[in-house]
């Protein structure tokens, strides 16, 4: 696998530059090592043994990559979740910075006829990786959404920024039941991510990842006018830590949930994807023309797609990072300042770590 591995002090992070999934990451925290981000098990798997018609980026399917568009690519001729999923990637920067290290890398392919940039940024006992991305140039519009996903061997708590809504699509993600199964209702919405409807009847709850619920679920969660940034926060209870996921609600303003834990019965998922959690951070609705067309996301009030335009850049950054952590519960709360991260626990004690306040600045502009 071409792989490039960036480091700072007390975290690592590597890119697949095949298809520019983020192919594992490492904190180094209390004494142990924490991977946050999930690796599909059929990597390294002979090609000639899994299906002949899978997407480059379902064949290497890790960590974290760039949906451009998210799911369907309906507008200009692309693979599921787009070319920056899909097809190399190379370094064009990489080297220290004051106090940690920074890397550019560039796709290959034009998107929407714009060049597409990822920037990684670690910071010297930070656990988290800084993610920036620039479409420069192009023409039309685009949907864009982050892809990160976490794996639990028994289960955990999910907590989140305040949220507005959840709802499911008109579909399942497997309405064939020869093919897989679901456990949510579709169509179906709330106001209370603790009761969420279900098909066999009665509700569940979104905020408790159980392993028992074998599915294949997708759901959207609509961000609240919180005034701060947007976050998820996954209590892993076998790995005792905290995965965290941050956006700027104003560029990424919903979180769309995968659920993938054993739901697919067919090639290469054949039961055997178990405890994945996708944290899908975007400005999209699912797929390419839906998302430029009329939506239900729009008559929220939701944007669903970047405007291009020659001579312009577009950009947006989103954080994922881990902590150690043994309490069962995911924060109350989590609390951003300039240099440092309060983690609000349900007791109503603080733990503050580094982080870099500034990055995900609320009122940033989305045009360079």
């Amino acid at each position: 696998m071409d792989t490039v591995a960036i480091g700072a002090k007390g975290i690592s992070v590597s890119l697949d530059l095949a298809v520019g999934h983020i192919a594992g990451m490492e904190v180094e925290a209390g004494g142990r090592v924490l991977k946050p981000l999930h690796r599909a098990p059929w990597i390294g798997e002979p090609r000639e043994s899994l299906p002949e018609n899978l997407p480059e980026g379902t064949l290497r399917l890790s960590g974290d990559f760039l949906c451009a568009p998210f799911s369907t690519s309906d507008v200009e001729e692309a693979p599921l979740h787009g070319w920056p999923a899909n097809s190399p990637w190379d370094v064009v920067e990489d080297g220290a910075i004051a106090g940690g290290r920074r890397a550019v890398f560039r796709l290959r392919r034009k998107v929407m006829g714009a060049t597409v940039d990822k920037i990684f940024t670690l910071r010297d006992g930070h656990p988290f990786l800084y993610q920036e991305h620039v479409f420069s140039g192009g023409s039309g519009a685009i949907s864009v959404a982050h892809h990160p996903m976490t794996a639990m061997r028994e289960g955990g708590r999910l907590a989140f920024s305040p949220k507005r809504l959840a709802a499911t699509p008109d579909t399942s993600l497997e309405p064939d039941p020869a093919r897989g199964r679901t456990r949510l209702a579709y169509p179906a919405r709330a106001a209370d991510l603790t009761h969420f409807p279900i098909a066999a009847g009665g509700t569940t709850d979104l905020t408790d990842y159980r392993m028992e619920d074998q599915r294949e679920d997708f759901v959207t969660l609509v961000e609240a006018d919180h005034g701060g940034p947007g976050w998820t926060a996954i209590a892993r209870r076998a790995e005792q830590d905290l995965v965290l996921v941050l956006k700027n609600p104003a560029e990424l303003p919903v979180t769309m949930l995968w659920f993938s834990n054993g739901g697919r019965d067919y090639a290469p998922w054949s039961g055997r994807h178990l405890g994945v959690l996708g944290i899908e951070d975007g400005r999209a609705a699912m797929g390419h023309a839906a998302s430029l067309g009329d939506n239900w996301l729009k008559h929220e009030g939701v944007a669903t797609a970047f405007a291009l335009a020659e001579g312009r850049s577009v950009s947006f950054r989103h954080v994922i990072g881990a902590v150690p952590s043994a309490d069962v519960e995911p924060p109350r709360g989590i609390e951003t300042a300039r240099d440092r991260m309060s983690i609000l626990a349900i007791d109503g004690t603080a733990r503050n770590i580094p982080f870099d306040g500034e990055f995900l600045r609320i009122g940033r502009s989305v045009l360079a």
